[in-house]
């Protein structure tokens, strides 16, 4: 992928091309002059929203081939849609060019309504949807979330926050140790039981319903993959932090319904809730690197601020259980010779 962002006069192109398609288009009716940016995406994704004719809107995806392919965002929204869950409806598509029509499905999203008097209702639904999903999982509907995907994104810490972001690099030890740490997390990653993971299962992507309760965007990465994964993304999430009990209590609620709903969950809520503090590290250290690289490869300083807060995350689940304070000593190490000024713990 390139690391630039597309210089304008393309993206002005591809939105004369999108107005063009859109008034191409036999139905739904819509008045194509009405388009107007919706949101952008970490990626090179857009959205666009445009009014039809009935007093409805509708969202318009702009993923631009060779960088994306909305191939696999079509294949998951079925997949989805067919277990009950609110996801967009696909009202026409143009594969080629990666233009879509999508239902809208507004613009509130969990993290503008979270607060203390209605977070417990708003979890609760995802949570509930959350099951809904995994409790229809089949295993050859997506690609594995397997060993080598696992690593692949934790080397984005090494990689993109430890080189990058702080300017450092390992030695031989360092480098041993945070490998036998990775070894670790992959092994309790993979022996966990494995269903549908959207993978950004957030408070970004969680749209608030008044029916079917939340509507769920940006699913194209989908695989099939550890089961606390997407419980993991949802309570522990980068940009909103709750409190270690509430997120116990989710937790313990989430693996109560499981187990009723026939989810081969750990029986022993102590195991769960250590196979969510662990999957849960796996992906702190992939999301830091990965807003390091957000900054450092692509110019975007938005997710700069988030980062604080991930490695808090990170370090909260390292002090918390012996077998990671390696962990917990290299993260010390690095702190201690990262530079003071910067954004770094």
């Amino acid at each position: 992928m390139s690391s630039h962002p597309q210089p304008d006069r393309a993206s002005d192109a591809r939105l004369q091309a999108i107005k063009t398609w859109l008034s191409s288009l036999a139905s739904p009716s819509l008045q194509v002059e009405s388009i107007r940016p919706a949101s952008a995406d970490a990626s090179f994704r857009r959205y666009f929203r445009v009014d039809g004719s009935n007093g409805s809107s509708y969202i318009v995806m702009d993923a631009p081939p060779p960088q994306e392919d909305v191939r696999p965002f079509l294949h998951v929204a079925k997949l989805f849609g067919e277990t009950g869950v609110s996801v967009p409806a696909i009202m026409a598509e143009d594969i080629d060019n990666g233009f879509l029509l999508l239902s809208d499905l507004g613009n509130t999203t969990y993290l503008q309504q979270l607060a203390p008097d209605t977070a417990h209702k708003l979890y609760m639904d995802a949570i509930d949807t959350l099951l809904l999903l995994q409790t229809q999982s089949r295993p050859d509907a997506l690609p594995e979330y397997d060993r080598a995907m696992l690593l692949r994104e934790m080397n984005l810490f090494p990689e993109w926050y430890i080189g990058k972001h702080l300017g450092l690099t390992l030695n031989e030890k360092q480098q041993a140790t945070l490998n036998s740490m990775f070894d670790l997390l992959l092994a309790n990653n993979l022996a966990q039981p494995q269903v549908y993971v959207h993978r950004d299962y957030h408070s970004r992507n969680l749209m608030v319903l008044s029916q079917g309760n939340p509507g769920i965007l940006d699913f194209q990465d989908a695989v099939f993959g550890p089961i606390t994964y997407d419980l993991a993304s949802l309570l522990r999430d980068a940009y909103i932090q709750w409190d270690e009990e509430l997120v116990l209590d989710w937790v313990i609620r989430y693996w109560e319904r499981a187990r009723r709903a026939g989810l081969p969950v750990d029986p022993d809520i102590d195991h769960f809730y250590r196979d969510f503090e662990f999957m849960g590290l796996q992906r702190h250290l992939k999301v830091l690197g990965i807003f390091a690289r957000l900054y450092h490869r692509d110019g975007k300083d938005g997710y700069l601020k988030d980062l604080p807060l991930v490695m808090e995350y990170t370090r909260k689940v390292v002090y918390r259980y012996k077998e990671l304070a390696p962990l917990s000593r290299l993260l010390d190490e690095l702190e201690n010779k990262a530079p003071a000024v910067g954004y770094t713990f």
